[in-house]
């Protein structure tokens, strides 16, 4: 993990947040009037309430992202994880999970939630061995979400 760098989101990965994401969005699903206004205006959709974004550099280059939005004080929903196919399998989603961790840990919050779908069985391998643990999925959250998971950050 020593080619891993964790940086707060600066307007000039806006292009990588989008690219990364709409990558994984186009090839599995399709996208949804919420995914392009996340991708296209992250500032306003996950920062302006107090949420934030980390990005992944390997050897200093942008090679994945993921986002906070808060949903309450103490809740955060872990949203918008994705690697450039050029830098998976480096351990930076890992890495990303972690960071976030503590990031939501320093803005108060208690617990990370996030949405998924059964489609990606190797995300959800990840969130399980780093610590998620299973919901119901409430509906009308996202059309693409059959899977919920939190995390009590409290203790980690």
């Amino acid at each position: 993990m020593n080619n891993i760098t964790i940086v707060p989101y600066e307007a000039k990965y806006q292009p990588y947040f989008e690219k990364f994401n709409r990558q994984w969005i186009e090839d599995w699903f399709t996208m949804e009037p919420v995914d392009e206004y996340v991708l296209t205006n992250p500032e306003e959709a996950i920062l302006k309430d107090g949420g934030a974004i980390l990005m992944a550099l390997y050897e200093g280059v942008a090679a994945g992202t993921v986002g906070l939005r808060k949903v309450d004080a103490q809740t955060y929903e872990f949203t918008k994880m994705a690697v450039g196919e050029d830098f998976r399998r480096k351990g930076i989603a890992a890495a990303l999970s972690y960071a976030s961790f503590e990031k939501a840990k320093a803005l108060g919050a208690t617990k990370v939630i996030l949405y998924s779908n059964t489609k990606n069985a190797n995300a959800i391998k990840l969130y399980e061995k780093i610590g998620f643990k299973h919901l119901p999925v409430e509906p009308g959250v996202y059309e693409r979400a059959n899977v919920k998971m939190e995390i009590v950050i409290d203790d980690l």
